[in-house]
Formats: C-alpha cells, sequence, structure tokens
C-alpha cells in the first residue's frame, strides 16, 4: 500500500512539474499581432531598409539593413570595373590601331614659315588648368575602382595607403578649379561651339582623318565641337553628382548618394574615354596640333588645311592676323 501511494505521489509530481514547463499557447490575439509584425517587416525589407530609433543627432545611424544597397555595391564592384575597362581599353585600342594603319596626319609639303595666332593666353591658360585637374582626377578616381587589383600588388598596403588618401585630398579639392575652369570655358568658347549644318559635311568627309580631302572649317570643327560639348555637359555632371559625395547627406539620403555614386563614375569613366581621343588628335596623332595650346601659334598653311574658313575670316580683319616668323 505504502508503494502504491508513493508511485502516486509522484505521478502527480511529475504531472504538475510538465505543466509548469510546458509553453502556454498564445492568445489568438498574440498570434495575430506577431503575423502583423512578420508582414510590417516584409513591407520594410521589400522598401528597402531596416531602421531602429536613436536619439544622437545623426539620423543616419538609424538606418541598420538596407538590402537596396547590395544593387550598388554589385555595380561598383563588377559593373562599373567592367564599363570603364571597356571604355578606356578600348578606346586607346582603337587609337592604336588608328595609329598603326593611318600614321601621323601630317602637314602637306611642310611648313609655310608663317604662323597665325589661334588662342590667347587667357584661353590657354584655362585650358591647362581644366587639363591638369582633369588629368589628377581622372587618376584618382581610376585608382578607387582599379588600385586594388592593378596597384595594390605593385607597390603594398602601406604605400596604396598613402597615394588614395592623398589621391582623396586631391579629387576632392581640384573640383573646384575643375568646375570654375568648365564656367569660364564655356563663356570663352560657347559661341564657336554652335552645331551647324557645316558640321555634317564636316563628319560625311571623315573629318580629314580618313582619307586626304580636309574639309571646311571655322575656328571649331565638328570633332572639337562635340569635344567641347562633352567636355561641358559631361563634365558639369560629373562635377554636380561629386559634390553631392563630397557634403553626404547635405541634400539627398543615403539612396540619392548611391544615385549620385552610379552618375559620376559612369559619365566619368565615359569622360576619359572620350578626352584619350583628344589627347591623342592634339599631340601624337597630329602634327602641329600641339602649337595651338602651347605657343597659342598654328602655321599658316595647317591652319588653312584644318580651319580654312576661320584663316579667311581672321585674315580679313587685318594684316596682323599673320606673321612671318
Amino acid at each position: 500500500m505504502r508503494a502504491l501511494l508513493l508511485a502516486l505521489v509522484l505521478a502527480s509530481a511529475g504531472v504538475a512539474a510538465h505543466a509548469q514547463t510546458a509553453p502556454t499557447p498564445a492568445p489568438l490575439g498574440d498570434r495575430g499581432q506577431s503575423a502583423a509584425d512578420e508582414m510590417e517587416l516584409m513591407r520594410t525589407l521589400q522598401g528597402g531598409r531596416i531602421e531602429g530609433r536613436i536619439t544622437i543627432p545623426n539620423q543616419q545611424a538609424a538606418t541598420l539593413i538596407q538590402p537596396a544597397g547590395r544593387e550598388w555595391r554589385e555595380y561598383h564592384n563588377r559593373t562599373l570595373a567592367w564599363v570603364g575597362g571597356i571604355a578606356v581599353l578600348g578606346m586607346i585600342a582603337v587609337l592604336a590601331v588608328f595609329f598603326f594603319s593611318r600614321g601621323r596626319i601630317r602637314l602637306e609639303g611642310g611648313p609655310s614659315g608663317q604662323t597665325i595666332q589661334r588662342f590667347n593666353i587667357i584661353e590657354r591658360a584655362n585650358h591647362w588648368m581644366v587639363a591638369s585637374c582633369f588629368i589628377i582626377l581622372a587618376l584618382s578616381g581610376l585608382n578607387l575602382t582599379f588600385g586594388r587589383y592593378l596597384l595594390l600588388p605593385l607597390v603594398g598596403p602601406e604605400s596604396f595607403t598613402a597615394v588614395s588618401q592623398w589621391g582623396k585630398y586631391a579629387h576632392n579639392f581640384l573640383s573646384f578649379p575643375f568646375a570654375l575652369g568648365l564656367v569660364v570655358m564655356f563663356l570663352l568658347w560657347v559661341k564657336e561651339a554652335i552645331p551647324n549644318a557645316r558640321d555634317i559635311t564636316w563628319f560625311r568627309q571623315g573629318g580629314g582623318f580618313i582619307g586626304n580631302r580636309h574639309p571646311e572649317a571655322a575656328r571649331f570643327n565638328a570633332g572639337q565641337k562635340v569635344i567641347f560639348w562633352i567636355t561641358i555637359l559631361g563634365g558639369g555632371a560629373v562635377a554636380a553628382s561629386g559634390y553631392f559625395l563630397i557634403f553626404p547627406f547635405a541634400a539627398t539620403d543615403i539612396a540619392g548618394m548611391q544615385l549620385s555614386h552610379i552618375i559620376h563614375s559612369l559619365l566619368s569613366v565615359l569622360m576619359i574615354a572620350a578626352m584619350l581621343a583628344h589627347i591623342y588628335l592634339g599631340s601624337l596623332g597630329m602634327e602641329n596640333a600641339i602649337d595651338a595650346m602651347s605657343s597659342g601659334q598654328v602655321d599658316l598653311k595647317w591652319a588653312k588645311e584644318h580651319h580654312s574658313l576661320w584663316v579667311e575670316e581672321e585674315m580679313g580683319k587685318a594684316p596682323k592676323g599673320a606673321k612671318h616668323v
């Protein structure tokens, strides 16, 4: 009998203990609230971010997770590298093929012994300010995309860190004289860079680069007008989008900064490719072309071949339009 009573007591204790440790089913209302919380979480994820509540002034710190940033990271790490590599290396390849097939465009019959002023000191100084700023901006910007793959293995972590740090400083501060130079360039040359019907003929005749014909052109031919507008419009967009990145969250949120970076980087690599063609034609690709932006004086015969209408206009103004050297 005592054994039977002991067994009943132990069984009762086990049932009581199980009742105390077993989870209590949530009320129907709580289960509905949990489902609602899960739905809200899904909507938040689809909206692009998860935010918390903070008391510090920096409200950007409240963003805990932003799944939309994965798309930007994919663009920066893969898409931009491919687009930039194809644009820059592709342009270098095209210019190399053109040079070895066409050769340098030389002045027929040699120089004439006379020169004519093509650009004055203000135009040349502003051009070189914009050009030098652009070169440093381009190199420091390319380092952000390709430096870890190309430069880091060559110079090591410490040197790469120093180069990248000083490149960042140069990139940020030189953006201001670059933008100022664009404004001055626009004011100096916009009147002569307006497209007209003569530009169509210039393109049809290959601009003197295909064949031996030199189409008529004013001070700026159609190709130079294209470079001008690429510089002004593209450079202006690059500068504007870059200022959103230099001053983060001053005028936009994180999504706007990601969009600014996409615009900034994509236009930059395309501009670099276009400027490579411009640099090639102004130096190695065409004989005597660099004189226009070095001394400002170009050979009269060269000017007649490439800008015949402009020469006629200048020679008609005054006898000092050309001079013997």
